[in-house]
Protein backbone atom coordinates (compact mmCIF):
# COMPACT_ATOMS: atom_id res chain seq x y z
CA UNK A 1 0.00 0.00 0.00
CA UNK A 2 1.09 3.37 -1.11
CA UNK A 3 0.75 5.96 1.30
CA UNK A 4 2.08 10.09 0.13
CA UNK A 5 3.02 11.82 2.86
CA UNK A 6 2.05 15.57 3.83
CA UNK A 7 5.39 16.10 2.09
CA UNK A 8 4.73 15.34 -1.14
CA UNK A 9 2.22 17.07 -1.55
CA UNK A 10 3.64 19.95 -3.48
CA UNK A 11 4.31 16.71 -6.14
CA UNK A 12 1.22 16.22 -6.75
CA UNK A 13 -0.20 19.98 -7.49
CA UNK A 14 2.16 20.00 -10.33
CA UNK A 15 1.23 17.04 -11.97
CA UNK A 16 -2.54 16.77 -13.86
CA UNK A 17 -5.02 14.56 -12.28
CA UNK A 18 -6.54 13.17 -14.98
CA UNK A 19 -8.55 9.86 -15.65
CA UNK A 20 -6.45 8.55 -18.10
CA UNK A 21 -2.97 8.56 -15.78
CA UNK A 22 -3.20 5.09 -14.60
CA UNK A 23 -0.14 5.19 -12.89
CA UNK A 24 -1.13 8.14 -10.73
CA UNK A 25 -4.18 6.86 -9.78
CA UNK A 26 -3.07 3.20 -8.53
CA UNK A 27 -0.97 4.97 -6.12
CA UNK A 28 -4.55 6.04 -3.97
CA UNK A 29 -5.97 2.66 -4.62
CA UNK A 30 -5.05 -0.49 -1.93
CA UNK A 31 -4.68 -4.05 -2.73
CA UNK A 32 -8.10 -4.73 -3.03
CA UNK A 33 -8.84 -1.86 -5.35
CA UNK A 34 -10.42 0.44 -2.39
CA UNK A 35 -9.52 4.59 -2.46
CA UNK A 36 -7.61 5.37 0.19
CA UNK A 37 -8.92 7.93 3.07
CA UNK A 38 -7.33 11.21 3.08
CA UNK A 39 -5.72 10.77 6.70
CA UNK A 40 -3.43 8.26 5.02
CA UNK A 41 -2.93 9.81 1.68
CA UNK A 42 -2.62 13.05 3.35
CA UNK A 43 -4.40 15.33 0.58
CA UNK A 44 -6.79 18.40 0.84
CA UNK A 45 -10.35 17.72 -0.05
CA UNK A 46 -10.22 19.46 -2.99
CA UNK A 47 -7.33 16.78 -4.18
CA UNK A 48 -9.21 13.64 -2.92
CA UNK A 49 -12.25 14.79 -4.70
CA UNK A 50 -10.01 14.87 -8.06
CA UNK A 51 -8.36 11.82 -7.34
CA UNK A 52 -11.76 9.71 -6.52
CA UNK A 53 -13.90 11.38 -9.98
CA UNK A 54 -10.69 10.55 -11.60
CA UNK A 55 -10.55 6.56 -10.37
CA UNK A 56 -14.49 6.23 -10.70
CA UNK A 57 -14.15 7.76 -14.50
CA UNK A 58 -11.52 5.06 -15.17
CA UNK A 59 -13.32 2.02 -13.47
CA UNK A 60 -16.06 3.22 -15.85
CA UNK A 61 -14.11 3.23 -19.06
CA UNK A 62 -12.46 0.18 -18.00
CA UNK A 63 -8.94 1.42 -17.50
CA UNK A 64 -8.71 0.10 -14.35
CA UNK A 65 -10.69 -2.82 -12.34
CA UNK A 66 -13.52 -2.03 -9.80
CA UNK A 67 -11.81 -4.57 -7.23
CA UNK A 68 -8.88 -6.81 -7.64
CA UNK A 69 -9.55 -10.72 -7.56
CA UNK A 70 -6.52 -12.55 -6.80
Amino acid sequence: MNLYKKTNIKELKKEVIDYKDIDLLRKFINDQGKILSRRSTGLSSKQQKKITKSIKRARLLALMPFLNKD
